[in-house]
């Protein structure tokens, strides 16, 4: 950081034409097809060479957290999400939900699957009171794997109407029955009420400020900045049990019974962009506060009830 206080930014990634580079003072490409053990030795080259002295970890995110004081010797201070043991179960949702205790927003009802009984017994079980489920991999990003179970419609139609998302209960069995032991599914009621993306920043355990941001059912009518209090005391609730620190995304979704947790993402939300036009520049204040304490950062006033939203802009790539 200079005098200014202004920071110089380098980010580094495997994918040469990341459009992170545009965003960046300067981008290096990251080495592929290297182990876990060899990416943390590259990452401690990396930061040793380029005199980094705060590094944010993206993958491999539980090792380099568990590595800090091998980066604390060169001088560089480690920006983790939490510590390896709670990143391990946050980047499991079966352990999470299991664990998770939130007075203001539990996890909706779900069972953890890895075979066709399992699945025959969750089914059942959970249908009886629910009349919709879903069913998405214990560990994935980006939504991979979820779909809304449908018994209403068949797989051709869902094909043609463009179900997005979405399965039939027959052709989910099928699928199913192609394998003895598949990796871990969770079976779980199906929330179809409004979307929560909260961009949040923490400092050990202290929720430091949280910008909500309610997803529409349509699309086409951005999304609103709406602070609820019981999602700021939901997202309380959880950094305070998780440890949580520096930047995080909590999600929720509301169901028949209400407002659910679905999962913590321990690192900037796609879009996190939308979160700043509520006058809250996260991005920044989260590296501030960590550099110099929060006790130096003044957190604007969030701007309520504002609809924001994100348009397409053609660049030239790096």
């Amino acid at each position: 950081m200079d005098r200014e206080g202004r920071y110089r930014i380098i980010c580094s990634g495997p994918n040469q034409h990341a459009i992170v580079a545009l965003a960046s003072d300067e981008f290096i490409v990251e080495p592929k097809g290297l182990s876990a053990k060899e990416y943390i030795n590259w990452c401690l080259t990396f930061a040793k060479e380029n005199n980094i002295q705060i590094f944010i970890p993206g993958k491999e995110a539980s090792l380099i957290s568990g590595s800090q004081d091998l980066f604390e010797a060169l001088g560089t201070r480690v920006l983790s999400a939490a510590r390896p043991d709670m990143l391990e179960i946050i980047h499991n949702k079966a352990a999470f939900y299991a664990s998770v205790k939130s007075a203001h927003a539990p996890p909706p009802l779900w069972k953890a699957i890895s075979n066709n009984a399992e699945f025959d017994l969750a089914y059942n079980e959970l249908s009886i009171s629910n009349t919709q489920l879903c069913i998405k991999p214990a560990v994935s990003v980006f939504g991979i794997g979820f779909r809304r179970i449908r018994t209403d419609k068949s797989a051709f139609e869902l094909m043609m109407q463009g179900g997005d998302y979405q399965i039939s209960l027959d052709l989910l069995k099928e699928m199913l029955k192609q394998t003895d032991v598949f990796p871990t599914l969770l079976l779980m009621e199906y929330l179809a009420g409004y979307e929560y993306s909260v961009d949040c920043l923490c400092s050990d355990g202290e929720l430091i400020c949280a910008v909500p941001r309610k997803k529409p059912l349509h699309v086409g009518e951005g999304q609103l900045i709406d602070d609820r209090a019981d999602i700021i005391s939901a997202c309380k609730e959880i950094a305070r049990q998780f440890f949580l620190n520096g930047y995080i995304n909590i999600q929720f979704r509301e169901g028949n019974q209400g407002l659910r947790v679905l999962e913590v993402n321990p690192r900037m939300s796609g879009g996190i962009g939308m979160a700043c036009l509520s006058g809250i520049n996260l991005p920044y204040l989260g590296l501030v506060g960590f550099d110099r304490g929060y006790e130096c950062v003044e957190i604007p006033a969030l701007v309520k009830g504002r609809r924001v939203g994100e348009i397409n802009l053609p660049v030239v790539l790096p």
